[in-house]
């Protein structure tokens, strides 16, 4: 009998360890370390790539940018201002209570009422939310909004567990994704694991995932390359040939909807009020003409970096090609500044710090310098960049944005007067109503007309300084199957698997 029991135990452990030994874990490097993982609260792109996997929406997106089903299985447009969800059945979030609408009710009225939210500009038009039964929720809006509901599949429609809201979430989210949170090391990981109750557990075959913040590219792609990483985002340009010419990875790039850019601090704080930038606009005309566009996109974005001049990028119908430009104008940036009554003009960048974005504030400031500009630069850890922003310590900012489906996502946050993400507390009431007449505009070629005339009026004003358009490079080991990247720039786990080595 023991031989027996002895023989069960063996066949059972070695059970066990197969069973063990299936486990896949997928390591996901990360450019920075995301900030909270609250998505009402959340500023980061970096944190949208984390959400992507652990927030469901309530409609989602596809690779060419057409809005399918996700939480919510139908939506209808009952008249321009009143929009019905029918949501999925028996989905459930992460502590095993169930998505229904009077869940989705609280997270949209959270998502509008709390104090510190960022979404509240994405929800503008949004008065009030009705649940009449548990699959059924109707959004009543105060204006039409041609731009909502692809705002719903963003941050702004990620649903959470209305009981984790006083539990601190953006520490310990309770979401509604293919994963739950397990743990989280301050810029070293964050680690989920699948949740088996999700609605579409099937199609996902990875059973965790750490993401793993490594802001030094070189470091990132070493990491992806040695085997401590199997997936990385944003291979620097200057590595893209490595990783070409290694037989272990595959390099996916895809041409993004965001850009970068950098904001002019007008209003926010003591250093707003005494910002040279925020007193003339033709100190902030010459600046733009000081930036050597052509240069960072050759010299740091190895022909990668398309040089932009405004949000909205070439596959928006909002892009206006009348606005670009080649070069820069350094004889006409020096004039403006005598018009403006100044020989020089002292002005500090902050910015965070990682491998490429350092090369391209290092190649501004030295561009800078011949137009006229001393500019010093303020490094910092990207999270920590945020809360910089957001109280007004600074004088110009970086102003990354990873870009959205509708040209209104790529600019109402940063430029109307009241938007979330308008740390320097700019406002224009011109701009401000071209901006909220585009977004109420259901016709496109009036919205385009709208846009084109925002664009004129920013040539002059200038709150904004856009520097390129932000390509997405993923460098993936070959093991990774399945994966395909969005315009988004996020990372979807759909249908990836992972071979065995």
């Amino acid at each position: 009998m023991n031989k027996v029991i002895l023989k069960i135990a063996a066949i059972a452990g070695v059970l066990l360890s197969s069973a063990a030994f299936a486990q896949t874990t997928l390591k996901i490097g990360l450019q920075d370390d995301p900030d909270q993982l609250d998505p009402v609260r959340a500023r980061t792109f970096v944190g949208r790539i984390v959400f992507a996997s652990l927030c469901d929406k309530l409609v989602e997106i596809t690779p060419d940018l057409k809005i399918v089903p996700q939480l919510a299985t139908l939506w209808t447009w009952l008249d321009n201002k009143t929009l019905k969800f029918t949501l999925r059945d028996k989905a459930v979030y992460h502590d095993g209570t169930p998505i229904d609408a009077a869940s989705v009710k609280a997270n949209l009225d959270r998502a509008k009422t709390l104090p510190d939210s960022n979404r509240k500009s994405e929800l503008a038009t949004l008065v009030s939310v009705d649940a009449p039964d548990s699959r059924t929720v109707v959004l009543h809006l105060s204006e039409p909004d041609a731009s909502f509901l692809s705002q719903l599949s963003d941050r702004a429609g990620m649903m959470q567990s209305p009981k984790s809201f006083d539990k601190d979430p953006g520490k310990n989210p309770v979401c509604s994704g293919p994963y739950r949170f397990k743990e989280r090391v301050q810029n070293d990981r964050i680690v989920l694991e699948k949740f088996p109750q999700y609605w579409d557990a099937k199609d996902f075959h990875i059973d965790t995932v750490i993401f793993k913040p490594v802001p030094d590219a070189t470091v990132r792609l070493n990491d992806l390359r040695a085997g401590g990483l199997n997936m990385a985002e944003r291979i620097a340009p200057s590595d893209a040939e490595t990783v070409k010419n290694d037989p272990s990875l595959v390099f996916m790039p895809i041409t993004g909807l965001g850009f970068q850019a950098i904001s002019v601090n007008f209003a926010n704080g003591p250093r707003g009020a005494s910002n040279p930038f925020a007193k003339d606009a033709r100190v902030r005309q010459a600046f733009d003409l000081a930036i050597d566009r052509d240069a960072i996109n050759q010299v740091v974005g190895m022909g990668l970096y398309q040089p932009a001049f405004q949000p909205f990028p070439p596959a928006s119908f909002a892009y206006d090609k009348s606005v670009e430009r080649k070069g820069r104008d350094v004889k006409k940036a020096r004039a403006l500044l005598k018009e403006a009554g100044f020989d020089r003009v002292k002005v500090e960048i902050s910015y965070g710090t990682n491998t490429i974005m350092q090369q391209v504030m290092e190649l501004i400031q030295a561009t800078g310098r011949e137009a006229g500009f001393d500019i010093s630069l303020r490094p910092m850890e990207f999270a920590a960049l945020q809360s910089t922003l957001a109280r007004g310590d600074f004088q110009l900012g970086q102003a990354g944005w990873s870009g959205r489906v509708d040209p209104s996502g790529n600019v109402f946050q940063y430029v109307s007067c009241k938007g979330s993400l308008n740390d320097g507390k700019f406002c224009d009431e011109k701009l401000n109503k071209l901006l909220v007449d585009a977004r109420v505009e259901q016709d496109t070629g009036k919205r385009k007309a709208l846009y084109a005339e925002f664009l004129q009026r920013m040539q002059v004003e200038r709150p904004i300084f856009y520097t390129y358009y932000l390509p997405w490079t993923f460098a993936v080991q070959k093991r990774v199957k399945g994966f395909v990247p969005y315009p988004d720039g996020l990372i979807r786990l759909k249908g990836v698997e992972l071979a065995k080595q």
